[in-house]
């Protein structure tokens, strides 16, 4: 079923926007706004995390794709000086 975002926006709770901008890529979705876009629209979280088949332009995808494996390279990052400054330390908590 297709919204427009006023209409997503109103069933989420959620500020047009603030859809607005989640859809443009100018903001990341919150886990509160993910699980309330997901009960609005029936659907399992992950699901709004993944590529759409259809619909969507390709060079869409494709940035929204770059985009993911750049947070993923970010975060692999992160967690691996962190993970090696608690061996360091002997801290992990």
């Amino acid at each position: 079923m297709q919204y427009s975002q006023e209409r997503l926006a109103e069933k989420a709770g959620l500020s047009v926007q603030t859809i607005k901008d989640i859809e443009g890529c100018r903001r990341w979705v919150s886990d509160n706004s993910l699980e309330m876009l997901a009960k609005a629209l029936n659907i399992p979280e992950f699901k709004l995390l993944l590529p759409e088949k259809y619909g969507v332009a390709n060079k869409h995808r494709k940035s929204s794709l770059k985009s993911l494996i750049s947070l993923k390279e970010k975060l692999k990052v992160l967690m691996d000086d962190q993970f090696e400054n608690a061996l360091n330390t002997g801290d992990f908590s």
